[in-house]
């Protein structure tokens, strides 16, 4: 199980130094703002550890060597517990929570809570922050603040009431699809470790059965699944491509996902598993 944070253990510098964030670090929405979209245009979200049975450790030397001076990118558990690291570090109010993932499900399918986000108190107004959800990772804070929308330097936002939940939402185009469910409950660390074992290992994962990656630009989300690669403008044309070869999915890694690929000798077979696979969309 992972220590607590030990601010003397993390090199803040190291960390802004690869979002290239060079800005203020006072405690204010500017600065969440700011390194909120710095740092979802920098790591990408991807999955190669489970996909190639590789471990995911969340203490905070392994997420600096992976996610800091590797280049490698990971999902929501290493993405926002970096995150909530900085935070602290620089004298934020932070409180994890957790979430259902309700994207794409049918109603009444319900799933448990394998999704982690961030809860900030800035000058006693709570907001959001989450950069670890793939293809529609927020890139923006958001208000804690139900039925309204609400702009980020991506697509539109908002936060639904459900009982004692809330529902985030974003729109896409005219439409308003539901992500995610999440109650106000601190969620500890001892219960990412429990999440993220299950979710890197159980058989029926999907970041087990298939390969993920995402990362937006200034004007445009890259998302690759599987073997299809989309590239999806802010103005709503979508650009999709099947991949044929692991070479073509190596590049699309290595170049617009921005990933530094590990060191695997498994990688390539597990990439030609993925160009056999059929049925894989998103």
């Amino acid at each position: 199980m992972a220590a607590a944070f030990d601010p003397s253990e993390f090199d803040i510098d190291a960390y802004f130094t690869r979002i290239g964030y060079p800005g203020d670090r006072a405690p204010t929405l500017e600065t969440l703002q700011a390194i909120h979209i710095h740092h979802t245009e920098s790591i990408p979200f991807e999955n190669l550890n489970p996909f190639l049975g590789l471990p995911v450790n969340l203490d905070l030397e392994s997420l600096q060597q992976k996610l800091v001076r590797s280049g490698r990118g990971g999902y929501c558990y290493e993405h926002n517990l970096l995150l909530s690291h900085v935070l602290k570090a620089i004298g934020f109010k932070v409180t994890g929570l957790a979430a259902r993932v309700v994207l794409n499900l049918p109603e009444g399918v319900v799933l448990p809570r394998t999704h982690m986000l961030l809860r900030i108190d800035i000058d006693g107004q709570p907001h959001l922050a989450d950069v670890g959800f793939g293809g529609l990772t927020l890139t923006g804070p958001l208000r804690l603040e139900e039925d309204i929308e609400q702009a980020t330097p991506h697509e539109p936002f908002r936060l639904v009431k459900m009982g004692e939940e809330f529902e985030m939402q974003a729109r896409l185009g005219e439409t308003w699809r539901r992500l995610y469910q999440f109650s106000l409950q601190e969620q500890l660390l001892a219960d990412y470790e429990c999440a993220n074992w299950y979710v890197a290992t159980h058989p029926t994962s999907r970041f087990v059965n298939g390969l993920i990656a995402a990362r937006p630009a200034r004007d445009r989300r890259y998302a690759l699944f599987n073997k299809e690669f989309s590239v999806h403008h802010l103005g709503g044309r979508t650009e999709k491509r099947t991949l044929a070869s692991p070479e073509e999915i190596r590049e699309a890694l290595e170049g617009p996902l921005n990933v530094k690929l590990p060191e695997s000798a498994e990688l390539d077979t597990a990439l030609r598993r993925v160009l056999s696979a059929h049925g894989d969309r998103h």
